[in-house]
């Protein structure tokens, strides 16, 4: 769902919740999906604002154009959002992790060495 509370833009939470319709399977490869004014209609935006919002998800391949037709899911769609949101997520995380440790004074030694001592964890957790 688009919120007004969101801090980003309603174009990005648009592309994001498409995104999310179609790792749910609301959406398959092939399937057509909203228009721009479904879209504004649905969420009560400017049909430019939703325009913006599939044509993201056009230029990162998520979805293909059949002139005269419309937008539809693009072959591998699922898997190229989930490397997106994996790459996007992981350096989140990393973002996070190195401005914290920097706050409370550890070295690039300890860091690197807390980040292996992850690693071996989880290593672990999965046999």
């Amino acid at each position: 769902m688009l919120s007004s509370d969101d801090t980003r833009p309603i174009y990005k939470q648009l592309a994001e919740w498409l995104e999310t319709e179609i790792l749910s399977g609301q959406f398959q490869e092939g399937d057509k999906v909203y228009s721009q004014y479904q879209l504004a209609d649905l969420y009560t935006i400017n049909p430019a604002t939703a325009a913006k919002g599939l044509t993201i998800l056009l230029d990162e391949g998520i979805l293909y154009k059949k002139r005269g037709l419309g937008m539809f899911v693009a072959e591998g769609a699922r898997e190229t959002i989930l490397t997106k949101r994996r790459a996007t997520t992981v350096r989140q995380s990393a973002r996070s992790f190195v401005k914290e440790a920097t706050y409370v004074g550890m070295t690039d030694e300890e860091m690197l060495a807390l980040l292996k001592e992850m690693q071996k964890e989880a290593s672990r957790d999965e046999d």
